[in-house]
């Protein structure tokens, strides 16, 4: 935090294809730096880094009011429809060292679809994948984004009989990331008070870790 009344996040959004990635980094940074768009294969080739502008009345630290920067790494897909798993995990691996090397990185943004079932093996291979790239903290610096709520919510789903009827395997996946979990409403996320209802949020999990971010420089040199 360069400027003392001002504090940066970053954030990296990882998942699979079509779950909303891009589209849940666009609401973050109240913008649309990100391509999002329905397509048969995945959209997202390369990692890219948005920045939002000043965001003021989410945080007080100290009595003082601090304005919000919010930097977030969009990522390839995985699986990605055209490129190895290697392919992805280095390119992601590589642009987190190069953006949040000095700073590091506050949260991973494991996004979901919430009008999907999740499956054992789909959740096993994100939790390679994140593990690969964050290693053995990983659980502390990750939190589950659980796009298309409204999806859900026109089910007759309210966020607590949602988890109620929520598979043993994204229960266990919440459980494992110590429930740092948050319902996106698609509709509802380009609005700002909703936006600053979620920011307000992950300020929450990155406070359960004292605000410390994961050193993503030195974690990079022991894997290569």
């Amino acid at each position: 935090m360069a400027d003392s009344n001002e504090m940066t996040i970053n954030l990296v959004v990882l998942g699979r294809t079509q779950t909303g990635k891009s589209a849940a980094g666009n609401s973050l940074l109240g913008s649309s730096d990100f391509e999002s768009h329905c397509s048969p294969s995945s959209v997202t080739t390369c990692c890219s880094l948005g920045r939002s502008c000043r965001i003021l009345g989410i945080i007080r630290r100290n009595g003082c009011e601090l304005a919000l920067r919010v930097q977030v790494l969009d990522t390839p897909s995985y699986p990605h429809s055209g490129l190895s798993k290697e392919q992805v995990r280095d390119t992601v691996r590589s642009a987190l060292a190069h953006h949040f090397r000095e700073e590091g990185l506050h949260l991973a943004l494991l996004v979901l679809r919430a009008d999907l079932p999740l499956c054992p093996d789909e959740s096993d291979h994100a939790i390679q994948f994140i593990q690969e790239l964050l290693g053995p903290t990983w659980k502390d610096f990750t939190a589950v984004l659980l796009t298309h709520a409204d999806k859900a919510e026109e089910a007759g789903f309210s966020e607590e009989a949602y988890l109620h009827s929520a598979s043993s395997t994204l229960l266990s996946l919440l459980t494992s990331v110590q429930n740092k979990y948050i319902f996106l409403d698609n509709q509802k996320s380009i609005i700002k008070e909703e936006r600053d209802i979620v920011l307000r949020k992950l300020l929450n999990f990155i406070r359960q870790n004292n605000y410390q971010a994961l050193p993503l420089f030195k974690h990079s040199k022991e894997l290569n």
